[in-house]
């Protein structure tokens, strides 16, 4: 039996200041979605030092990107079926110049940038458990590692992830907040973008010959169910373009939403249900027209209570004698796209909170939990083959 199998499990073996500083080191590399190239780089060393073979995919050619999905392997010790562990590389703005606030245990940004936690927290997780298991001499099966890219674009990277490169076919991935919770439960999503027409005249001397395309779209977003639908779903308008100049009727507006949903049904009704607010705006006023593309994003997660990646993930939670909860998210992730691919993944919480604002924050002994959880993980693998 392995000396980190039981109540030893990565206790000894997990090391919190050194994960807080690749962590830190991490949050500085600027990495906004399709300009993941300079992180890529220096995750490729990271790994290539901890003894895997690094490649990248060609994800980035279907998206417009620096760089492709990093896909490492990592030899283990028994021979046992591979073990995924990802995470994504990519933040969202504002993310240039992250600084750090470093106050211990707790990391927050300085309040002009989100921190980056969402998903360097993720990343800095695995990588201290391929260094700890390198070092301690753990237990492990083969690990291969996925970083994707443009995650946060709708998971664009795990979308075109070349996945006969990947050889693991169950595993954890790292990317929401709560600590100690497993996420067997996300919706799928859908994105819309509505071009709304009306007629340009001048505003001052015949705004009668004009049809103000500005009103027509507030006539539709007015009339539409946004926010928290039901228990299942949620829609939201998020950008809106449109209008040249205070003395001109708006003759085009340009609205781009979404909606999310646990269930497929509900997830169409709403979507269909945005598109006749539009349309019938539009028809009230004679001349307006609306053009409106929906593009399905990814489709929701379902993983079973007795699915075996759960059931070892729960084993490894009882040996560390740690909680370990499971919840359903609201928001989708990389898990979303690889339960449809082929794999059995489960969305593991690394403690980031207040994600996609400038107040983000994490504690690093959440982060470390979560590394301890997953190296007691990989042992148990290990043990089961």
């Amino acid at each position: 039996m392995s000396p980190f199998y039981g109540a030893d499990v990565g206790t000894g073996a997990i090391r919190a200041d050194r994960l807080k500083a690749l962590f830190l080191d991490l949050v500085r590399i600027d990495s906004l979605s399709r300009r993941e190239g300079r992180i890529a780089d220096r995750l490729a060393r990271e790994l290539d030092g901890l003894g895997a073979r690094v490649e990248f995919d060609r994800a980035h050619d279907a998206v417009g990107g620096e760089v492709g999905n990093l896909i490492a392997h990592v030899p283990g010790t028994v021979a046992a079926p591979a073990f995924l562990l990802c995470a994504h590389m990519d933040t969202v703005e504002p993310g240039i110049d992250v600084q750090p606030v470093d106050e211990g245990d707790v990391i927050r940004s300085d309040g002009t940038t989100v921190l980056g936690g969402d998903d360097k927290s993720g990343i800095s997780i695995v990588c201290e458990c391929l260094r700890a298991a390198r070092e301690q001499g753990v237990r492990h099966p083969p690990v291969d590692v996925v970083f994707t890219i443009c995650e946060e674009l709708g998971l664009l990277g795990a979308r075109h992830l070349d996945v006969s490169l990947v050889g693991a076919r169950r595993g954890l991935v790292f990317d929401s907040d709560a600590p100690g919770v497993v996420f067997t439960r996300a919706p799928g999503s859908h994105r819309f973008e509505a071009v709304v027409r009306g007629r340009a005249a001048h505003a001052g001397m015949a705004p009668e010959r004009g049809i103000n395309a500005i009103r027509v779209a507030s006539e539709a977003i007015a009339a539409m169910r946004l926010g928290r639908i039901d228990p299942e779903t949620t829609a939201n308008i998020g950008v809106i373009h449109g209008g040249r100049a205070v003395n001109i009727v708006p003759d085009e507006v340009r609205v781009r939403g979404e909606a999310r949903s646990h269930d497929v049904a509900r997830l169409e009704a709403q979507s269909a249900h945005i598109r006749a607010c539009l349309e019938d705006a539009a028809a009230r006023h004679p001349g307006a027209s609306v053009e409106f593309a929906i593009e399905p994003m990814y489709q929701p997660m379902r993983v079973p209570e007795d699915a075996a990646v759960l059931q070892l993930l729960r084993a490894a939670a009882e040996r560390v004698g740690r909680p370990l909860g499971s919840a359903v998210m609201g928001g989708g992730c990389d898990a979303n796209v690889l339960n449809r691919r082929g794999f059995e993944v489960v969305n593991l919480g690394t403690g980031m909170r207040d994600i996609h604002t400038t107040r983000e924050w994490l504690r690093v002994s959440d982060m470390a939990a979560a590394a301890e959880l997953t190296l007691a993980t990989l042992v148990l693998a290990a043990d089961a083959a």
